[in-house]
């Protein structure tokens, strides 16, 4: 059910796109990006919550299922294009060095986060669901650190060198997404030709 409390943390995430975005428009630069990086926190605790607490309380639906990998990958899509918005706004960095730092990395997690769906989609037909491995997890954890690092930006204390840290840390979040993205596809092609994937049975989480 829509009311049970890890579908409602769930839609809360979807609630908090809008809210972080609102954050790059607050008219205090310190402000803002602290706020934004406080409500992405937030949301991508509850990442962790519902899913957690959908097993505890024997509450895990397919409304649930459905609703996790979307509001995750709104709440990350939406949150990395403003930052790419933000960082173009920036006089003193080039376009090649943009695209180095940050625009390729967002790419390759973005790119991940299609193909791991269509897949999804694909295998659902099956009644597959695509295993989740402790390094899609750290990926993940990673990831949502980068992230909040890259929200507070230059509002960070400037000895820390803040969107240096956030920009290696997005760097390694893609090199993991590049490795686990590649597990899902031999996976999603070896049910596809018919083949089980080594591992035997496979189960869906709500990390990815």
């Amino acid at each position: 059910m829509l009311t049970t409390l890890p579908n409602l943390l769930t839609l809360s995430r979807i609630i908090a796109v809008p809210l972080v975005i609102g954050t790059f428009y607050w008219p205090d630069p310190p402000y803002g990006p602290w706020l934004g990086c406080a409500l992405f926190a937030a949301a991508a605790f509850t990442d962790w919550l519902d899913g957690r607490l959908a097993r505890l309380w024997k509450q895990q639906s397919e409304l649930g299922r459905f609703l996790d990998p979307i509001a995750d990958k709104l709440l990350v899509a939406a949150i990395l294009f403003m930052l790419g918005a933000r960082h173009l706004r920036q006089p003193q960095v080039s376009f090649a060095d943009l695209t180095l730092s940050f625009i390729l990395p967002a790419l390759v997690i973005l790119s991940r986060e299609i193909l791991v769906s269509g897949l999804r989609e694909h295998l659902a037909t099956l009644r597959v669901r695509l295993p989740v491995s402790r390094l899609a997890k750290w990926k993940t954890g990673i990831q949502m650190v980068a992230i909040g690092v890259l929200l507070v930006g230059d509002s960070g204390p400037e000895f820390l060198h803040v969107i240096r840290i956030g920009e290696i840390l997005l760097w390694a979040a893609a090199v993991l997404t590049l490795i686990t993205g590649y597990d899902y596809l031999r996976a999603g092609l070896s049910h596809m030709g018919g083949e089980a994937p080594s591992g035997g049975a496979v189960k869906q989480s709500s990390a990815s």
